[in-house]
């Protein structure tokens, strides 16, 4: 019994009810099994019209919701559940992560912003942490310029989008590789981010960044390479 099945039973409540929106049948079933062995109650919705008649039908705790859907925008299911019930909280996951998506994303309430590949790990922390939140009322702002964007979420997006690229640009990689640390220089990144970059400090990476792709690896394993002749 994990802990919070312990819970559930001494205080006789119920465990948070949370719909996973994922089009992908086996990354759902992944979130279905993960989450349910936490001891959640969980339902999946392979579509945006299947979430909202869900969350019409049911007291939802939680989405675990995809941006990109067959029959519509994931961002605008979810500002729909978030007008509708502004008490659900919302952790979005996406294989197309950027730091426009993750600021409207925030503007409308989200608690988190996974990319994909996420580890285990990861899903549970942040469906644990926008479980613990307070309920919220519905946010009143509605300019992007007054959103408040974690530092921590820039950087990671920033991150990857230099490891994205390196995958893309041979020419941005070849002169990584060869320590021209000016190519970072159009990125909003720290000290130390550039540092892990440079280094290939896969330790810094997966703390700050999470799982990367065997793409974003790439450049990862080649920097290490040189660092072993």
């Amino acid at each position: 019994m994990t802990s919070l099945q312990t819970r559930c039973a001494v205080t006789n409540h119920p465990p948070p009810h949370i719909l996973v929106m994922e089009d992908e049948e086996t990354v759902a079933r992944g979130l279905e099994m993960v989450l349910t062995e936490e001891g959640y109650d969980v339902d999946l919705a392979f579509t945006g019209a299947g979430a909202l008649q869900t969350v019409a039908n049911k007291d939802i705790d939680l989405v675990v919701a995809d941006l990109r859907l067959p029959d519509s925008d994931g961002m605008e299911i979810i500002r729909i559940v978030k007008e509708r019930r502004p008490e659900t909280q919302v952790v979005v996951i996406t294989g197309y992560s950027s730091i426009d998506s993750a600021v409207d994303a925030m503007k409308i309430g989200v608690a988190d912003y996974l990319p994909k590949p996420f580890t285990e790990s990861e899903i549970k922390n942040a469906v644990g942490k926008a479980l613990s939140k307070e309920r919220p009322e519905k946010p009143a702002a509605t300019d992007t310029r007054d959103v408040a964007v974690s530092p921590s979420l820039i950087q990671k997006q920033e991150v990857l989008r230099v490891l994205e690229r390196t995958h893309e640009d041979a020419a941005f990689a070849s002169n990584l590789l060869e320590g021209d640390a000016s190519e970072l220089n159009e990125y909003d990144l720290t000290t130390e981010a550039r540092a892990a970059i440079a280094s290939a400090d896969l330790r810094w990476l997966k703390a700050h960044v999470g799982t990367l792709s065997d793409e974003q690896m790439v450049f990862i394993n080649k920097r290490l390479e040189r660092e072993a002749w």
